[in-house]
């Protein structure tokens, strides 16, 4: 399996995972702010990585990398990062970090093979 697979592969997982969590981590019933904002985010994430996978020559890898920026900041921003919410917190931080590494770490793979591309004309 080539580097850029699996690094869209780990997104899409990530980008599942995020979508489907509100499923099994405690959301208190008096917001729903950070359901919402973990299956938007999660479900944009993955169809950003299925299509990194399917069309490689799209260039999705910096939204993905965007995608994980969001993740990250989101507790914070929408307000669920207090104790109520922490599992959801913990669970945006930890795909954010999945996101941003898959993401950066792919632009830097196509940069790469550019660059190789380019120099060995």
């Amino acid at each position: 399996m080539s580097g850029k697979r699996f690094l869209g592969l780990a997104a899409l997982i990530a980008g599942v995972y995020a979508g489907l969590s509100p499923i099994w981590t405690n959301n208190p019933t008096d917001t729903n702010k950070g359901m919402y904002t973990m299956i938007a985010l999660g479900v944009i994430t993955a169809a950003l990585a299925l299509a990194a996978l399917y069309r490689p020559g799209v260039a999705t890898d910096s939204l993905i990398a965007l995608m994980g920026v969001l993740f990250v900041v989101s507790p914070w921003v929408m307000s669920f990062s207090d104790t109520a919410y922490r599992p959801m917190a913990w669970t945006a931080w930890v795909v954010g970090a999945v996101s941003l590494v898959a993401g950066a770490a792919e632009f830097q793979l196509d940069r790469s093979e550019h660059r190789h591309a380019v120099t060995n004309r």
